[in-house]
């Protein structure tokens, strides 16, 4: 059985990357891009972000991310929820949360609705826990616009191709 000492630093440990991916989802939204860029291993990672894309460093995902949603129009709401995370050891974990996401675009009058899950794996360097791989599945999505006042369905369905 773990000792006291290990069993309280498996709950810090779990703490802390519950803190690293509200600190990701957060940087995403405020368009924090050295917050985004702590949260991923400066020497290794890979990003599959489907329609997005699949990255496999952390500034290649960065460089599309600037493009995508760092200008005034894109505003951008990520809420992660039901963590559940497993410790495999003091260096190493993984986990799956489930993501609500919506998107207000004022250029084009679109509203997107989004959900699904990440699936990530987790390393401590330098005593700091980081990303090293991530994957977004999405299970729905709902675009609509807005014209004259008037809201009108675009898609709805699992996925944007």
């Amino acid at each position: 059985m773990p000792s006291l000492e290990e069993r309280i630093q498996r709950l810090e440990d779990i703490e802390a990357i519950k803190q690293l991916k509200a600190k990701y989802l957060h940087s995403c939204d405020v368009k924090d891009i050295e917050g985004i860029r702590d949260c991923f291993s400066t020497n290794k990672t890979v990003i599959d972000y489907g329609a997005i894309g699949n990255f496999l460093d952390r500034e290649s995902f960065i460089d599309v991310f600037q493009a995508m949603a760092c200008n005034k129009h894109t505003i951008d709401m990520h809420h992660g929820q039901n963590p559940q995370i497993h410790w495999i050891n003091a260096e190493k974990a993984s986990a799956t949360w489930d993501l609500y996401f919506y998107q207000v675009n004022t250029e084009s009058k679109n509203l997107t609705q989004l959900a699904g899950s990440y699936a990530d794996e987790y390393e401590k360097q330098n005593d700091q826990w980081v990303m090293v791989k991530t994957k977004f599945t999405v299970s729905s999505t709902v675009v609509s616009e807005i014209k004259d006042d008037n809201a009108k369905i675009i898609f709805a369905g699992a996925t944007i191709s």
